[in-house]
């Protein structure tokens, strides 16, 4: 069936413009894109300004590139397949080896959502579930996708005076966030205690794909406020960061370095 008829015009545009960007080919002016669609420049114009009020081009003087909707397309898309397809086997080993529920995140914006979730053999009844949204600054899956982000990019993530506070210990400015991240990029993972829920814990690693960008995090949920004892949170340590290392090889991530776990061992011990 020729299903060409159905077609809306302007939509394919718009989405053969977006085509135009790759890996070799990240910026374009209005020009070049009239050009290279062999439309009209008024034409281009009206899309161009359509896809940059939705965030999926933006401008620097006349030259375009994609923007972060295009960005928070591709997380849900790797979401939906990818890292929920190769992070499940994994994720339940991890909730087996430690008997305690696990997650994967990924970020929208000032938000989280989590993309899948193991629960473990417990009496605990708990609120997060497939889709739930918590906000990145106040928790720690959300931290590490922060980590990622360079000063000026997290200043226009949290462009207020004083963050919103969903707990007692939830940065309250970006200078407190700032310093929070600089700590957890350190360690290359990220510890709470009662931080954003009461007498629950959790430790959370980076997934990064084959641009080294945190494209999602996985964590461990510790149901008492505080990881004891010291022997225990070091082996859980491990265990998260060795599932977080695993996805990441799995998504094509080849650190230039020693693996983490290893260089956190050496640490610990």
């Amino acid at each position: 069936m020729n299903t060409s008829r159905y077609n809306v015009p302007a939509l394919d545009r718009g989405l053969k413009l977006l085509q135009l960007f790759d890996r070799s080919q990240t910026q374009l002016s209005a020009p070049e894109i009239s050009r290279r669609l062999g439309i009209p420049r008024s034409t281009v114009f009206r899309l161009i300004q359509t896809l940059e009020s939705l965030g999926f081009l933006e401008r620097t003087d006349t030259i375009y590139r994609l923007g972060p909707a295009v960005l928070r397309l591709g997380f849900e898309y790797i979401a939906s397949l990818e890292v929920t397809d190769l992070g499940r086997p994994i994720l339940e080993k991890l909730r087996d080896d430690t008997g305690m529920p696990c997650q994967i995140a990924i970020r929208d914006g000032r938000e989280i959502a989590i993309a899948l979730r193991v629960s473990a053999p417990s009496a605990f009844s708990s609120n997060i579930h497939v889709g739930t949204r918590m906000p990145a600054h106040a928790t720690v899956l959300g931290r590490l996708f922060l980590t990622d982000l360079s000063e000026d990019e997290l200043a226009r993530l949290f462009p207020e005076r004083t963050l919103p506070a969903h707990s007692p210990q939830t940065p309250r400015t970006l200078a407190d966030l700032s310093r929070l991240l600089r700590e957890d990029r350190q360690r290359g993972y990220a510890i709470s205690e009662a931080f954003f829920e009461a007498s629950i814990s959790a430790i959370a690693a980076p997934i990064r794909d084959a641009s080294g960008r945190v494209i999602a995090a996985i964590s461990l949920t510790v149901l008492q406020p505080r990881i004891e004892p010291q022997d225990l949170r070091d082996r859980l340590v491990i265990q998260v960061l060795g599932a977080a290392a695993e996805l990441s090889e799995r998504l094509n991530y080849r650190p230039a370095q020693r693996p983490l776990t290893e260089r956190t061992e050496r640490a610990i011990a």
